[in-house]
């Protein structure tokens, strides 16, 4: 493997880290201990927690765009020498950004919005289409990283 690929594979690795692992933790350690909290703390939490996230998940979609087309057409000379698990992580990935997107600019500021207005009611209801969505990406996300082992299987 070319000092290229290598770096490309490093980066690639860590950004999907980053994402996956940020949706882990928000969704199975974060959300459920905000149950503890009074209303409306968990939806004020949330305010505060998304936008610190949410950046370093744009860096991350950036970073797997750009090592990841570097992989395939640098490394693999394009999708007809790459393995099928690289084609399944490049069609689930873009499914996964596009999730991401809709989340972005649909539910979140609406989310935002609800928060800053003290309506909770629908701050609740856009937070709960933020966790659906967040739900999805984890699985795929999770999933990914077992299709991505894949040029490790016999």
């Amino acid at each position: 493997m070319s000092n290229f690929a290598t770096i490309a594979t490093m980066l690639h690795a860590v950004a999907a880290v980053i994402w996956v692992g940020g949706m882990f933790f928000a969704y199975v350690v974060l959300r459920p201990a905000t149950g503890a909290l009074e209303p409306p703390a968990p939806l004020k939490l949330w305010a505060a927690v998304l936008p610190r996230f949410f950046p370093w998940v744009w860096a991350s979609v950036i970073i797997l765009l750009l090592t990841g087309y570097a992989m395939v057409f640098g490394a693999f000379g394009g999708f007809a020498n790459a393995g099928y698990h690289v084609q399944v992580m490049h069609g689930s990935g873009l499914f996964m950004m596009v999730l991401f997107v809709y989340l972005f600019f649909v539910p979140y500021p609406r989310f935002l919005r609800a928060v800053q207005a003290e309506e909770w009611t629908r701050a609740a209801v856009n937070m709960g289409r933020i966790r659906r969505v967040v739900a999805i990406n984890l699985t795929i996300g999770l999933l990914n990283v077992v299709v991505g082992s894949g040029r490790f299987w016999p």
